[in-house]
């Protein structure tokens, strides 16, 4: 098993898209360590940060952090384990188009 410690994805999503960061590929399985969430701009907002197993259409309860406010240019981290099997997604969404989603982990292959 091959196992590969790097920067699992980068976005900016659209003000009031759910978006993909990271989708697990093939025969993988993922470890998230961290999650980065930055405000680029000086107004306060909102994200979402989705976990949809097998890819899933988005429901309530895949939710792990829902209207989550952030301050005018400021940076969320979580740091912690989320496990991720083959085709699991990581979605996000942000009220304005001033939020950045980064999230870093292992994969396993």
């Amino acid at each position: 098993m091959a196992k590969t410690i790097k920067v699992l994805g980068q976005v900016e999503p659209l003000a009031a898209t759910l978006t993909t960061l990271y989708f697990v590929p093939g025969a993988t399985s993922t470890v998230i360590s961290s999650l980065v969430v930055c405000n680029l701009s000086s107004v306060t907002t909102e994200f979402r940060v989705a976990v949809r197993v097998a890819g899933a259409s988005i429901t309530n309860k895949q939710y792990i952090y829902y209207d989550v406010t952030i301050a005018g240019n400021d940076t969320f981290i979580f740091t912690g384990g989320i496990s991720l099997a083959t085709t699991d997604v990581i979605s996000v969404y942000c009220t304005l188009a001033t939020v950045v989603f980064n999230v870093f982990g292992q994969e396993t292959t």
